[in-house]
């Protein structure tokens, strides 16, 4: 019997994971979740890495090495986290090949600290993309205002960009035009815009969060009546703004030299309230 996740894959839709650690590099865990659970790529950020680094399951030899060479906290967090990222990166190079670059993609963040500082987060996110010295990286910007100009910035050059934590229809809007105007720029740098992709993470499950928590204040049945509600109807009003934006006669002409669609990525998926079924938000945004 076909699996759900085997399903949605066949069906178009990329299974992203997000999660990694050294452990599930070298346990063999992340290779056997392509063939076994449809798995087509991988997001990373600082959490993520901060929880894999105190368990230090993996670590440990490198830790030791880095610390023998005198290295700063920051830099031994760089280190760490890039290899890991570029092992990964490895491990999905046949997906990224056999999808000619649209999947096998990982994604690894530019330091949360840097999100209103637009000079320093285009600087740190071509110093990781030269440090993983991968193709199939992606390097993770925050949807600030900041990062907008960034965004623009990093994809001018060639450098493939995961836009993360969007959560407003407006928001999205400058997004995909950001995006837009980095492949008109790298166009025009003479890069080969096939080769450059971009995703933008909209945020889910959050938006619920807050939102049920002021309908609760309210306290009305009619507004009890519209928790868990709120996310979904975001999303898929954010699809309805990719479908309009990348219909336009300005992403003709790119699309006509090549350019890749920025595709959306329905992140934040996980259900926090108990009550509500752990796959809501996949089942109802499932989409090609």
């Amino acid at each position: 019997m076909t699996s759900p996740l085997a399903q949605l894959a066949a069906n178009g839709v990329s299974i992203w994971l997000d999660d990694l650690s050294r452990s599930r590099i070298v346990s063999g865990g992340l290779k056997e979740l392509i063939t076994s659970r449809s798995v087509s790529g991988v997001t990373t950020n600082p959490t993520i890495f901060a929880g894999a680094l105190s368990k230090g399951e993996g670590y440990e030899a490198q830790l030791a090495e880095l610390a023998a060479a005198g290295a700063s906290t920051e830099q031994a967090i760089v280190e760490l986290t890039t290899r890991d990222v570029a092992d990964a990166c490895d491990i999905f190079a046949g997906v990224y090949a056999a999808s000619n670059g649209f999947d096998g993609r990982v994604s690894i963040e530019v330091e949360p600290g840097l999100a209103n500082d637009t000079e320093r987060t285009v600087q740190q996110a071509k110093e990781l993309f030269v440090k993983v010295n991968r193709e199939n990286v992606m390097i993770k910007i925050p949807a600030t205002k900041a990062g907008l100009s960034a965004i623009t910035q990093v994809i001018s050059v060639g450098i493939s960009v995961n836009v993360t934590l969007i959560f407003s229809l407006a928001r999205y809007r400058e997004v995909i035009a950001a995006y837009i105007a980095g492949v008109t720029q790298a166009k025009e740098n003479g890069h080969d815009v096939s080769k450059i992709h971009s995703v933008a993470s909209f945020f889910v499950s959050r938006v619920d969060t807050e939102i049920d928590k002021r309908l609760e204040a309210i306290g009305t049945s009619d507004a009890r009546s519209l928790k868990s509600q709120a996310a979904l109807a975001n999303a898929r009003l954010a699809y309805e703004v990719f479908e309009q934006e990348f219909a336009k006669s300005a992403w003709a002409e790119l699309a006509a030299a090549g350019a890749n669609k920025q595709r959306p990525l329905m992140a934040s998926t996980g259900v926090k309230d108990p009550n509500l079924p752990d796959t809501l938000y996949v089942t109802e945004l499932v989409a090609p």
